[in-house]
């Protein structure tokens, strides 16, 4: 053996940049998982993408849903700058975000924390899972269905104007939905029993994974219930508050059953929201380019709502771990 040999080592082959066979098919596997996706895909291109596509290019023409659209560029948009129906449907909209989202969220919270940090430990479980049951009964009828039963109660000779009535309170009698002044806090009512059962039961399921040693801890510490609430609650749910609030928010901004079917956005639009008026302006007056028109700005608006929540949500999470 030569003395090069002896110091250098025994040669060594090149390595090869080239994949093995294991790493080929383990790439070959990973696509066999894309095959998954296609179905969701598909559907996602037909029930959302091509509408959506076809909403925006009849938002960019005049068409009554007869003959052929006539492109007219961006006069539908620049008409709904001067539309005052058009503004009164987004004023009503914060209204609906006040009703579906701001008191839910605030409501739900406090009951589920009562729920399961009270009600669940002083009483039975079964206690806390019925009264949850309970908020949550609302979400399982039908909107539509709830809108007209909730119509049949406050319309001028309906169960609420009746109770009153019986309890001597006669003289606040009231066309409760008929009424400008009336019609958008009835709706909200309405809105209000039914969306709070919602965050409750998220917010219920969430308390479930927190450990309750540290509300026993804290209880042994003299922290009362207001104080494990803030320390506690609070914190330890707060990646379920941000998604109670998005899927709320997008709920608001959408709503069109129960106004349907309480008020058809009457009186006067006071009631009137982005939707009902987009369906009222497509379907009712035939106007399809300046109804999709309303449909792709509301959905543009959801859109953009989605991506900032999810951002703070994202910028939470990071102060969190402390990056």
């Amino acid at each position: 053996m030569a003395l090069s040999e002896t110091v250098a080592g025994p040669e060594r082959p090149a390595t090869s940049t080239e994949p093995t066979p294991t790493g080929r098919k383990r790439r070959s596997g990973n696509a066999g998982y894309w095959l998954y996706l296609l179905p969701g895909a598909v559907l996602f291109i037909l029930v959302i993408g091509a509408p959506l596509v076809g909403t925006i290019y009849l938002s960019l023409t005049k068409w009554s849903g007869v003959g052929d659209p006539t492109f007219i560029g961006l006069a539908n948009y620049r008409n709904l700058l001067h539309d005052e129906v058009f503004w009164t449907s987004f004023k009503n909209t914060l209204a609906m975000i006040i009703a579906m989202v701001v008191v839910p969220t605030l409501v739900g919270l406090v009951l589920a924390a009562a729920l399961f940090d009270v009600i669940g430990r002083k009483f039975k479980p079964r206690t806390a899972a019925a009264l949850r049951a309970a908020f949550y009964l609302p979400q399982v009828l039908p909107v539509v269905v709830a809108g007209i039963v909730w119509g049949w109660i406050l319309r001028p000779d309906g169960a609420f104007n009746s109770l009153l009535d019986a309890v001597g309170l006669g003289a606040l009698r009231h066309d409760w939905l008929g009424d400008p002044n009336t019609a958008m806090p009835s709706v909200m009512a309405v809105m209000i029993w039914v969306q709070i059962g919602y965050p409750v039961v998220v917010f219920m399921a969430a308390l479930q994974r927190v450990d309750p040693e540290l509300y026993e801890a804290a209880e042994v510490d003299g922290a009362n219930w207001f104080r494990r609430f803030r320390a506690i609650t609070l914190a330890q749910i707060r990646p379920e508050t941000f998604v109670v609030a998005l899927t709320c928010t997008i709920a608001a901004l959408k709503v069109f059953g129960p106004v349907f079917a309480l008020t058809r956005g009457g009186p006067e639009n006071t009631t009137n929201v982005p939707s009902y008026f987009a369906y009222y302006t497509f379907f009712k007056k035939l106007q399809v380019g300046y109804g999709s028109a309303i449909s792709t700005v509301l959905t543009l608006i959801i859109i953009v709502v989605a991506v900032v929540f999810i951002w703070l949500q994202y910028r939470s999470e990071r102060q969190d771990r402390g990056v």
